[in-house]
């Protein structure tokens, strides 16, 4: 078995029941196997990143430790995202779930499916902001740097 890792996911949604659709993910997300959710972040609602028209979204993270490797971590959130009706059509469209991995241990990847940490990780200060309440909810242990 892998060693578990810890991993801040990144969940947002601005289509139909936006706290519904939330509460679905974090409910899935710790029932994946091998993962555990550590920490969750508070609820914020920000403007949308992407093409005018769209509805406000509701952003939160999770910080979860889990023993997935990040490529079978992101197939797991993409099925949680299609379990909840996310439609991929539109780069940065509107969407009911969105999940992202924003921080994957201290991996650095740069495949085409999935860049470690999150290549928009500084220029979303709303994820900044969750990671450090995160932080502060569970910080790392010792043995764990």
């Amino acid at each position: 078995m892998n060693p578990r890792e810890r991993a801040y996911i990144a969940l947002g949604s601005n289509l139909g029941e936006r706290e519904q659709r939330l509460a679905a993910a974090r409910e899935a997300i710790g029932k994946l196997p091998l993962t555990v959710i550590l920490a969750v972040s508070s609820i914020e609602e920000t403007d949308p990143v992407g093409p005018d028209g769209q509805g406000r979204y509701l952003n939160q993270m999770v910080l979860v430790e889990t023993a997935l490797d990040p490529g079978r971590f992101l197939k797991q959130l993409h099925r949680i995202e299609d379990e909840n009706g996310r439609v991929r059509e539109e780069r940065w469209g509107p969407r009911t779930l969105d999940l992202d991995i924003v921080r994957f241990g201290t991996r650095r990847l740069r495949d085409p499916d999935l860049r470690l940490p999150h290549p928009e990780l500084p220029n979303r200060d709303w994820w900044l902001r969750e990671i450090e309440e995160l932080d502060r909810l569970a910080p790392l242990k010792k043995d764990e740097d």
